[in-house]
């Protein structure tokens, strides 16, 4: 779960994280308000979507007063931003978040992540603040140094002394770099965050290092323990089908492609997508119904994949182990019934109840293809859809 710059901001002014000072504003005259609160004589007016990119679109204006504060909110509410991040049809911004101008004088990157491979908290720095990360690790992978924090010592001070010497920080900055890294392990282990990104860092003229911007993602699976954050949820930056997979625990999202999938294992969803690609198509979806699903679960899934436009084909493609194969055959002629089927259906059975499952289809009198295997569904689905 993702959250919009101000509200990610405010989680960190918890843990005491030196942030600028600013207000959401969802009209124009809250954003005129909001400016004339503030009372600085330098003003940011930036749009609040979850997309990075937002100052090359146009998203992110430094004013001088609250007309100019006015006129740009004139601009951003309800316009469209299309971002290297967000896609050709871009995000539309509901939301904007008026900020204190800051003096900068010089510009960093910070980031604290769930390293995998490690299986601890890792931090990211480079002296090369303000751009991408993943352009900077291309170009010029001298600028990152990263580290680990063992979690059987947590974040110690020699840890923000790393950071400080990879910032070329010294004196009193180097103290504040300390105290910050620390803040910001805390408020990530504390709230279950999966990724805390931090740019740019700034030290102002005034000698203080503030987060200029920022960027949190959270552990969909510990989101139960933080109702404060489930709050913060921005449902309109998200993906209808995908919204309403999560209200049946589907592990959804959606793509680019015309073949719809329905799957039982992460694995076997991702070898499915790959053996579509392989056959000269792409998967519209990815969907994992679990290995516990219901009939009414998977008669949810189903819905799910046929109410997306771009679906030509769908193809569901089942390992029964837990997951039985008589369970999802009714729940798939179940939905069929329901929504109809007006694009080719090749349905791929093996496990538990295979039998069963096999027959509760061919007995359902629906135009569904059976497939012997992964490889021979894959090629009868990806036919299908090249004929229509």
């Amino acid at each position: 779960m993702n959250i919009h710059e101000y509200q990610a901001k405010a989680v960190l002014r918890e843990f005491g994280v030196a942030v600028p000072r600013g207000h959401a504003a969802f009209s124009v005259d809250e954003a005129v308000k909001a400016a004339g609160d503030l009372g600085a004589p330098l003003l940011v007016v930036k749009a609040q979507i979850h997309a990075g990119g937002r100052g090359k679109a146009g998203g992110v204006k430094l004013v001088k007063s609250k007309e100019d504060v006015r006129k740009e909110a004139e601009r951003l509410l309800g316009a469209v931003l299309v971002t290297h991040q967000t896609g050709p049809h871009g995000k539309q911004v509901h939301r904007l978040y008026i900020e204190e101008g800051s003096a900068i004088d010089r510009e960093f990157y910070l980031s604290a992540l769930v390293d995998r491979e490690s299986s601890r908290v890792a931090f990211v720095a480079s002296t090369a603040g303000g751009m991408e990360i993943e352009e900077v690790a291309r170009t010029q992978p001298e600028q990152i140094m990263t580290f680990a924090v063992d979690p059987a010592t947590g974040i110690m001070p020699h840890h923000g002394r790393l950071v400080a010497q990879a910032l070329g920080l010294h004196d009193d900055l180097a103290k504040q770099a300390e105290k910050l890294v620390k803040q910001l392990y805390v408020a990530f282990t504390a709230k279950d965050m999966s990724l805390l990104e931090i740019n740019p860092l700034v030290v102002t003229k005034g000698k203080e290092l503030v987060c200029l911007d920022a960027k949190i993602g959270f552990d969909d699976n510990a989101l139960y323990r933080h109702p404060d954050i489930v709050a913060l949820r921005d449902l309109t930056e998200e993906d209808e089908k995908e919204i309403e997979a999560s209200k049946y625990d589907l592990n959804y999202v959606a793509l680019d492609g015309t073949i719809g999938c329905m799957v039982n294992g992460a694995g076997l969803a991702m070898a499915t997508m790959d053996i579509i690609k392989l056959y000269g198509q792409a998967p519209a979806n990815f969907l994992d119904v679990g290995g516990g699903a219901s009939k009414e679960k998977v008669a949810a899934a189903f819905k799910i994949i046929t109410a997306d436009p771009k679906v030509q084909g769908i193809l569901v493609n089942i390992f029964g182990g837990i997951m039985k194969c008589d369970v999802i055959a009714e729940g798939v002629v179940a939905a069929v019934k329901e929504v109809g089927l007006r694009v080719p259906l090749v349905v791929r059975l093996e496990g538990t109840n295979v039998e069963l499952g096999k027959d509760i289809i061919a007995k359902s009198n629906l135009n569904v293809t059976s497939a012997d295997d992964l490889d021979d569904a894959a090629q009868k689905i990806v036919k299908a859809v090249k004929g229509t």
